[in-house]
Formats: structure tokens, sequence, C-alpha cells
């Protein structure tokens, strides 16, 4: 196997209550909660058979005199496909352990739940500055948001490689289907993955397998082949099926988790990457309030409700200017960039906007940058149509 570099601060969770009960290889186990580095529980009366076998060097006649422990390492997405190709390795007696990825666009909560049903341990790395790294100009482009899933995949299958020496794993499989999503997971984009990630022949597709050339795993007779499926295209009529045989049934639906695939983010984004600047400040913005670009440096965040007032005033830097109606319920607005007075006239018509303020009379809007001498303005509302040319990511 290719060497990996191994990664600092790795996270690991075991997701049941102390107890006994049957493994998924066989025998049985105690396990109980471990994270941040803490020893691993040992499986115990562990004796099912394994695929492969360690033969005597002497000749490949003789019986084997060693039984390898088999383990696979599982990109966990939390879906159903992921938990189904789990599931048909675990049904052929391997071992496996879980791992997910977290960054500013979506979490491995999902990851973590699926696990537990598994009965698996599980892992989380944190990707956020390779998937920032990417937005930039990722070299497979994007989806139809903001998503570059291709090289996304790549590095989530890197970053597993690496993890494999350390939990002693031989091989990695995903829950992708050949087809099911038509730029990700066509046989060019899987082949992509395999290539650039540096570990296309350690990486098993339980669900899709027989629609690919085989992998290590398979010709080396870790896995039986025979028994893994050959799922195709967008329908998800066999993975209904396969659940219901497999017993199981809870599952989140296939849409959703990644915020670079919705829409509304994606416009917020792309027009924060157009001015250049990304970093997990800006990204947090984008998910908090009303967005407007007031110029083509300077943009401003409404908050929508108390919760995300409080985000933007956690979110606040020191060049920031916060803005607040005085004599009216209203929003938290936070103005960012290069400001002029124009600038600051428009924000503060925007906030008067989303207050209680009457539509019909001027009302005074305070601001104060950094802690300095709060200052206040007089204006109107700005109009409903004016609003619209100015925000991104939704009409208004």
């Amino acid at each position: 196997m290719r060497k990996a570099t191994l990664l600092p601060e790795l996270r690991i969770y075991h997701l049941f209550r102390a107890k006994e009960g049957p493994s998924p290889g066989g025998g049985s186990y105690q396990v109980a909660r471990r994270e941040n580095g803490n020893s691993i529980p040992e499986s115990t009366n562990r004796n099912c058979d394994r695929p492969d076998q360690e033969w005597n060097k002497k000749g490949s006649n003789q019986r084997p005199t060693k039984q390898i422990e088999m383990k696979a390492l599982s990109l966990l997405s939390g879906g159903l496909d992921s938990i189904l190709a789990t599931k048909i390795i675990q049904n052929q007696g391997i071992e496996v352990e879980g791992v997910s990825f977290t960054s500013p666009f979506f979490t491995a909560d999902r990851a973590m739940e699926a696990a537990d049903s598994l009965g698996i341990l599980f892992h989380t790395e944190d990707i956020a500055n390779e998937i920032l790294s990417l937005l930039k100009s990722p070299p497979h482009g994007f989806g139809k948001g903001a998503n570059p899933c291709i090289d996304c995949h790549i590095v989530m299958v890197k970053r597993a490689a690496a993890l494999m020496p350390k939990i002693k794993a031989s091989f990695l499989i995903t829950g992708e289907v050949l087809g099911e999503r038509p730029k990700s997971q066509n046989r060019w984009a899987l082949g992509v993955v395999e290539e650039e990630s540096g570990w296309g022949n350690y990486l098993l597709r339980p669900l899709t397998a027989k629609n690919l050339a085989p992998t290590l795993p398979e010709t080396k007779g870790w896995v039986n082949r025979e028994k893994l499926l050959g799922i195709k295209g967008r329908s998800r009529r066999p993975q209904l099926k396969l659940a219901s045989e497999l017993g199981i049934k809870k599952f989140p639906t296939p849409a959703g988790g990644c915020l670079l695939t919705d829409p509304i983010f994606s416009q917020k984004l792309k027009d924060l990457l157009l001015r250049g600047k990304i970093n997990r400040n800006e990204i947090e913005l984008l998910r908090v309030g009303r967005h407007f670009r007031l110029g083509k440096n300077s943009r401003l965040i409404v908050g929508r409700n108390e919760k995300e007032n409080k985000s933007l005033l956690e979110l606040t830097t020191p060049d920031d200017f916060r803005l607040q109606v005085v004599s009216f319920q209203g929003p938290i607005s936070l103005l960012r960039g290069e400001i002029d007075d124009n600038t600051l006239l428009k924000a503060a018509s925007i906030t008067c906007r989303y207050s209680d303020a009457p539509r019909d009379g001027a009302t005074v809007v305070c601001y104060r940058v950094s802690g300095k001498e709060k200052k206040c303005l007089q204006v109107l509302p700005l109009e409903d149509e004016e609003l619209g040319l100015l925000r991104t990511g939704r009409n208004v």
C-alpha cells in the first residue's frame, strides 16, 4: 500500500454507552464513548472468517498460518448510500470504521448518527482550509452552485487514506453510484478521483462495483466481488429496496447537507469570490442575514432576528460599521469594506427599511466603528425597488 502521512489532532468518537453486544464482524465486544485520542476499546472473541489470509512463505500450497484482521474505512456522508455501502462490507465479516469531514459549508452530524446506527467507530477531519483554497479556482470546476464536488472528493479520499495506517485499515469504501449525479458521479469523474487522489486501487464502491473495474480489495480476495452490487443511474428504487431487506428504516433524504449546493448561498459566495476576499469570517457572515452589495468593495448584512443580530455582533471586526435604529425595534446591520458618506447613508436607509419605523417619515439611525464614539444619521427608508437591485442571493 502507498505510504500515507498521518494527520495531527485526529478526533475519534465511539458512539455507544458501555454495554455488551454483537459486533458487526462477529463475536462480542465492550463499547464506550471515546474522544480526542483516548484508547479504542479492543474487540474480544473475534472468530469470524476474514477474506484475506497470510500464507506461509515456504510455498503457496501450505495452509494459512496466520489470520489477517481485515478492516475498511468508510467515507460516511450520513445518507442512505454510504450507510448501505458500509452495511454490505460489514455483512462480509469485515470490520468497518467511519470517517466524515467538516468545513464552514457542511458538518459531520448526519454521519455521526449513521455511525451510531451502524455500530462503528467514527472519526472527523476538518478540511476547511483545503475547501477554501479550492473555491478560488477549482481545477475541475463547479457544479450548479458553488460546489467543487470532484475536487472536494479528491481531498476527502486523500485525507481518509492518510488515516488508514493510523487505524490499520486496508482499503476505503464510499457510497457513490455510477450515474447518480451527472457532474460528480459519471464514469469520467469517478476515474478522476481515483487517479488524482492516488488511491484509486484501494477505493471500493460496493453499490456500483460491478459497473467498474475490480479494485485491489476485490482482486486480492479481501472482499467477495460477487456479493457487491451493480446499481447505476438516478433511480432510488434499488437502494430503497436494499434498505428494506437490510432492515434500515431511518435515513435522511438525499438532498441537502452542503451549503455550496444551495442556490441562494452560492450566489452570495460567488459575489464574494469576485472580490477576491475569502476567509472563515467572511464565510460565516454568508450564513447570516440579508446581504446587499453597496459598492464594488462594500457590502451590508442586515440581521433578520435576534439570533442573527447576536451573530453579527460576534462576527464584527475592528473596521466594520454597526448600525441600528434608535427609537424603534429593528435589526443590527454590519457594514464592511470601503465606506464613504453615500455608502453609509444607503446602509442606514436599508437598516431603517427593515425596522418598525414608519415608511413615510425620517428616522434616526446610529452607527459605531470599533468602540469609537457613536454617531447618528436621519434617513428615510429605502424603496423596495432599489432594495431589489442591491440585494445578493434573493429578491426582496
